[in-house]
This record gives structure tokens, C-alpha cells and sequence, in this order.
């Protein structure tokens, strides 16, 4: 059986969207892992099904590379507000779409010049999770702000936020620098993450500007993480790097985003369609 999908990403964290509004695929943990390989199939971070809600304007499901599925992604979640206006034809200006976390709100902030596609959009990704407990990560102390943690050879100072999935922000020099291949991996499956991690790697560059990578668990380096890049937005606010209510720029390799930090974190950036195609099934 042939099934329809369309490949889109937020600032190059790129996902391969199905219509589920009909009814759900069939073992997308399978799936996922099937056609997000780059080099034999259609290649990605993961898959996302877009399905009906009774509870708002449509539901994500989202699915990792390696099959895992996730609670929430913050690019995936734009690209879904995308699909919803641009695909299924729900003009709103603001759009619900329900996820493992919660139903997040999206407002579309640019639209074409005709108004049929949105092109971005400011999402209220909800508040910062800091307890330790349910972030999960095991660490005595609550929150976990800048706090030692032996990883491999070398002790890092670890801030630990859950946005809807758990992360581990780490703030130092040019990340570009850091052997990301080799350091992911052992953050990910560190025993004080019993969930596993996304860890990102974080650059001060000036007032309220921030330079990152991220290693995300189960599809390894990103070129972006919306989750993450608040996460990191959070942490900066909390070690002192970065104002609160205040706009934060992160730049990260596939493009920027725009946090701004409240009681709940506000996500600005794009979402962009790259094709549509066919999978045999």
C-alpha cells in the first residue's frame, strides 16, 4: 500500500509528516526507523503523524529515529501548526494541536503574501519542568543548576530542565570545538538520566545571545532542537547568562530561534515544506 507523506522541517530539524486523520499508521516505531535513514530511504530525524483531537485543532505523535517515540518536539510542532493550515486547510491565526505533554498553542506570526502558507510561528512550549524527579534525572539537589557531573573523563557543570523531555544543558566554550560523536553518546545514556538525555552544548556570545549544539537521544546530532534551544534558554536564565522576559536569540546550526522566557517559554521560528512524495507501505 502506497501512503502519501510530506517531508518538512523547522531550521533543518527535518521530520517526514503523514495525514492521520483517517486513521493511525501501523507500527510507525518501525517505520520511523525505516525511512529516516539518509543514505537508503527517505532520510530524517524521526517521523510525525498528524491525527484528528477532540480536544483541539489536531494531535502529534512523534517518532525518533532509532523508533523511540517522544512527548514533544518543538520544531516538529511548528511544521505541525504548518500542515495543519496549509494542508488541511484550518485557517486560524492561532492553532491548538494536542501532544504527549499537553495541548501547546501556536500563533502564526508571517504569513505568504497571499495568506495560504504559514511560514512561522510563536509556540507557548508550557513551563520549564526543574524537579529533578520528573525531569527524571537523579541528582540530590533540587533544581540542578550548574552542578558537577563526571561524564566520561571529564567533570561538566550540568543545568537540568524537562520542557516536555529531559534535557541537559552544558555551557563552556565554541561547541563547534566539542567531538560531539564521542560526548553525546555518554551523556545520553549516563546512569543519573534513567529516561535517557538531550544534551545541549552551550556558547555565551553577549547579552542574551547564545551559540549551541545538541545531541538528541535517539537520532544523535540535530541540526536543531526546539525543546532544546529553550532548555537552554531556561538555563541561561537560571545560571544568570541571560535576561528573563527578555527575547533570546539561539543560534543554532541549521538557523535561529527567539525564547523568551515567562512563567511559560515562548518559542519563535520558522516551519518550511521541503517535498511530498510516496512510500510504499
Amino acid at each position: 500500500m502506497k501512503q502519501t507523506f510530506y517531508k518538512m522541517h523547522g531550521i533543518g530539524n527535518d521530520y517526514i509528516y503523514f495525514d492521520c486523520f483517517e486513521g493511525e499508521i501501523g507500527d510507525p516505531s518501525a517505520l520511523a526507523r525505516k525511512l529516516s535513514d539518509r543514505h537508503r530511504s527517505v532520510g530524517g530525524d524521526g517521523i510525525i503523524l498528524v491525527l484528528k483531537s477532540d480536544v483541539a485543532d489536531g494531535k502529534m505523535r512523534m517518532f525518533n529515529a532509532d523508533g523511540s517515540e517522544g512527548k514533544m518536539c518543538g520544531n516538529g510542532i511548528r511544521c505541525v501548526g504548518k500542515f495543519l493550515y496549509d494542508i488541511k486547510g484550518i485557517k486560524k491565526d492561532v492553532l491548538t494541536v494536542e501532544t504527549l505533554s499537553g495541548i501547546k498553542t501556536l500563533k502564526v506570526e508571517k504569513k505568504s503574501e497571499d495568506g495560504r502558507f504559514a511560514e512561522a510561528f510563536t509556540v507557548d512550549m508550557g513551563a520549564p519542568e526543574l524537579d529533578p524527579d520528573k525531569i527524571p534525572a537523579l541528582f540530590s539537589t533540587n533544581p540542578v543548576i550548574s552542578h558537577p557531573l563526571i561524564v566520561g573523563e571529564n567533570t561538566y557543570r550540568v543545568t537540568c530542565v524537562s520542557m516536555g523531555n529531559p534535557h541537559c544543558v552544558v555551557f563552556g566554550g565554541d561547541p563547534d570545538e566539542i567531538d560531539l560523536e564521542e560526548i553525546g553518546p555518554l551523556f545520553e545514556h549516563h546512569p543519573a538520566f534513567p529516561a535517557r538525555v538531550n544534551t545541549e552544548f552551550v556558547q555565551i556570545l553577549g547579552a542574551n545571545e547564545l551559540k549551541m549544539r545538541v545531541w538528541e537521544r535517539g537520532s544523535g546530532e540535530t541540526l536543531a532542537c526546539g525543546t532544546g534551544a529553550c532548555a537552554a534558554a531556561v538555563a541561561a536564565v537560571l545560571n544568570g547568562f541571560a535576561d528573563r522576559e527578555t527575547p533570546i536569540t539561539l543560534h543554532l546550526k541549521g538557523g535561529d530561534l527567539t525564547i523568551d522566557v515567562r512563567d511559560t517559554v515562548l518559542m519563535t521560528g520558522p516551519a518550511a515544506f521541503a517535498f511530498k512524495g510516496e512510500v510504499e507501505l
